[in-house]
C-alpha cells in the first residue's frame, strides 16, 4: 500500500513522514489553502528528503505556464490537479499527472470519464472546499471508481479508520492530511507513525 502525506509545510514533518515509511509527500501550492507553502520552502524541504520519496505538487485551477514553472523550479515528481482543470490540460502536462475528483454521490464518478491520468485522488465533496475536509465519503463508490483507473483514496482518513478503508477499497494508494495533524498545517508524529504502519499492514 502506497501512502502519501499531504499538506506538508515544514522540514520536520516531511522527514518524519519519510522516516515512518511514507511513499510520497504533498505540497499545497494554491494560495487560498490554509496549508499553502511557497516554492522557496518546498525547494528547501525537497533538498533534505531521502531518496525514493516521491514529491507531489498540489495545484488548483492554476495557469499551465505557472504549473510548469513551479514543477521545474522545485523539482517536483508528480502534479496533482485539485480544481476543475479540463482533461486536455492533463494531457498537455503529460507525464505523472494525478487528478482529484470530489465525491458527493454516484454521479460524481462520471467526472472521471474524460481524464487519462496516472491515477485519481478521490476526496470528499464539500461546498467551497477543494480538499482537506477531514470527512469521509461512501467508500463503495471508491470501489466502483476503480474501473476508471488507479485510485488513491482520500477524505477523512485517520489512524483509526485507515485499516478498514484499505481492506474495503483496496486502492492503489491512500492520501491523508487532516487526519494526522496536531493542528492546522502541523503533523502529529505519533499519528503519522500509526497511520503509515496501519495502512501498510492492512
Amino acid at each position: 500500500m502506497r501512502v502519501k502525506i499531504c499538506g506538508i509545510t515544514n522540514v520536520h514533518d516531511a522527514l518524519a513522514a519519510a522516516d515512518y515509511g511514507a511513499d510520497a509527500v504533498g505540497f499545497v501550492l494554491y494560495k487560498n489553502s490554509p496549508r499553502y507553502i511557497d516554492t522557496k520552502a518546498v525547494k528547501n524541504i525537497i533538498s533534505q528528503l531521502p531518496p525514493f520519496v516521491t514529491t507531489v505538487g498540489v495545484f488548483a485551477d492554476s495557469e499551465e505556464r505557472d504549473i510548469r514553472a513551479i514543477v521545474e523550479e522545485c523539482g517536483l515528481d508528480v502534479i496533482q490537479l485539485q480544481g476543475d482543470e479540463p482533461a486536455d490540460l492533463c494531457r498537455r502536462l503529460g507525464g505523472r499527472v494525478i487528478k482529484a475528483i470530489r465525491i458527493r454521490d454516484k454521479f460524481s464518478l462520471n467526472r472521471m470519464i474524460p481524464y487519462k491520468v496516472r491515477a485519481f485522488v478521490l476526496d470528499t465533496y464539500r461546498e467551497g472546499q477543494l480538499g482537506g475536509t477531514g470527512e469521509t465519503f461512501d467508500w463503495s463508490l471508491a470501489t466502483e471508481a476503480k474501473k476508471f483507473g488507479k485510485i488513491i483514496l482520500a477524505g477523512g482518513l485517520t489512524p483509526e479508520n485507515i485499516r478498514q478503508a484499505v481492506e474495503q477499497v483496496r486502492p492503489y494508494g491512500v492520501d491523508v492530511s487532516t487526519g494526522v495533524e496536531e493542528r492546522l498545517g502541523k503533523k502529529d508524529p505519533s499519528k503519522l507513525k500509526v497511520f503509515i504502519e496501519a495502512a501498510k499492514k492492512a
